[in-house]
């Protein structure tokens, strides 16, 4: 059973993700600066797809398109067959903190907080009850369970990137953002980052958008979306 095919299993309905016509405009003083431009796909519950494409290429503005943190110009993002901007600002907050997770290149861990805490933090913004049990769990998962009392300060950044994976995760997320995560890390670490990455994704069902310059990295996925110039080419 592939990768994608075990995941749809479990998550059947959650986590597809539709992009029609997209486009993304800019105005500057003196023209407009297009950054994409008629960007069309489907990417089905369960599925592991790369976004590629050198810099300037649009990769990251897709990606806030698709997570709904910015809205496009022109055409539509559905998630689950939600039309995100038709959303206001805090409708499209709420989508995330129910359906999205984030990895991103820079860790974007709270340095006040410890790795526990952490990971507590969407379950705790979600108002779970018990958010110190499941991420707990997760961080024994990822192999931290010994670091659970230190502050990111006095982690590696191959063990800053395991907490934001175990943050990620914990919420159980139908649809997981995965932005450049090995670009802060060594090949050694950022080759466990990524098996940890797929890991996760084939036990949790998640579908998994990667957006990565990495080639080999893009290969795991089943499917890759290639950018040139803000356009989608075959």
């Amino acid at each position: 059973m592939t990768l994608s095919m075990a995941a749809q299993s479990t998550h059947s309905s959650t986590g597809s993700l539709v992009a029609e016509t997209l486009g993304k405009r800019v105005s500057l003083p003196d023209h407009e600066l297009t950054i994409l431009d008629d960007v069309s796909f489907t990417i089905g519950a369960g599925e592991a797809v790369a976004i590629v494409g050198a810099s300037g290429s649009g990769k990251s503005t897709l990606l806030s398109l698709l997570a709904g943190l910015d809205v496009p110009t022109a055409g539509a993002v559905s998630l689950d067959g939600q039309v995100l901007s038709t959303l206001d600002e805090d409708g499209r907050a709420k989508i995330r903190g129910e359906k999205v997770g984030f990895v991103f290149q820079s860790f974007q861990l709270l340095p006040a907080l410890t790795a526990l805490e952490n990971v507590m933090l969407p379950l705790e913004l979600r108002g779970d009850r018990d958010a110190e049990t499941p991420a707990r769990a997760i961080l024994e998962r990822v192999g931290l369970g010994e670091r659970l009392e230190h502050y990111p300060r006095q982690l590696s950044g191959g063990e800053q990137q395991r907490v934001a994976l175990a943050r990620a995760f914990v919420a159980q997320p139908a649809l997981l953002f995965a932005d450049e995560p090995t670009g802060n890390l060594d090949t050694a670490t950022g080759t466990a980052i990524v098996d940890l990455l797929f890991e996760l994704n084939a036990h949790h069902g998640t579908t998994l958008v990667l957006v990565t310059h990495d080639e080999r990295l893009a290969a795991r996925c089943g499917r890759i979306l290639r950018l040139v110039a803000g356009r989608l080419v075959a």
